[in-house]
């Protein structure tokens, strides 16, 4: 990481007013529209939206979804997601402070199970799926091999990241990020990262030669194999 994640987050916080508007690429809107398409929840799911910024996915998929749990490390942009979950009515979602490294995410964050079978509870504290867009870039590959394991650990289903990653050489000369704060990966290393951890690539799409949608599904165990 080029900078400290407090480095970040008071970046980020300062532009959060903006930060809707600012994102007016193509690219990003594609981007944003394929994480949507792949997470692809049912009613029964909670998702986890990790760098959910100011909630645009949390929030796409919050009618379709059980729970959605946004997490970021800016409480400016937070508290533009809350306010946009707020003025559509939506109220399944959970915004709040984590890391990829630590998504901070527990049993009363999901808001399953009853009072009454703390036990239950525990085993619903699950997640299902797992999105995150325009995020994981600001991590080394040391931290984004973490990253990823910390999701793979929370056991959900699937994983979906749409991001800057480089399917070749990038141009020098023209960019799609900001070498001063973003440390884009390319394909190939997320890919091996995403297989380590114990998940399978089920699809890869490219937007941009460097950006791109990865989706991977959670392996199966040898006994969930045999069930």
């Amino acid at each position: 990481m080029k900078k400290t994640i407090e480095e970040h987050a008071a970046r980020f916080s300062e532009v959060a007013p903006e930060y809707d508007e600012s994102q007016d690429s193509d690219e990003y809107r594609a981007c944003v529209s394929l994480v949507v398409h792949y997470a692809d929840p049912s009613p029964d799911d909670v998702v986890l939206d990790l760098g959910t910024g100011t909630g645009a996915i949390a929030l796409a998929l919050a009618p379709d979804a059980k729970h959605v749990i946004g997490r970021d490390i800016s409480e400016g942009m937070l508290e533009q997601a809350r306010a946009k979950a707020a003025e559509v009515g939506i109220e399944n979602v959970d915004f709040g402070v984590g890391r990829f490294r630590d998504p901070n995410v527990d049993a009363d964050d999901v808001h399953t199970g009853s009072s009454e079978t703390p036990q239950a509870d525990a085993r619903d504290a699950r997640v299902d799926i797992v999105v995150s867009n325009f995020a994981m870039h600001h991590l080394s590959d040391e931290e984004k091999r973490e990253a990823i394991q910390v999701v793979a650990d929370l056991e959900p289903r699937r994983f979906v990241l749409g991001d800057v990653m480089f399917f070749g050489e990038p141009n020098p000369d023209e960019p799609f990020y900001s070498p001063e704060v973003d440390d884009p990966s390319t394909v190939g290393f997320l890919a091996d990262a995403l297989t380590d951890a114990g998940f399978v690539l089920t699809a890869v799409e490219a937007v941009h030669e460097q950006v791109g949608v990865l989706v991977a599904e959670r392996a199966p165990s040898f006994d969930e194999g045999a069930e």
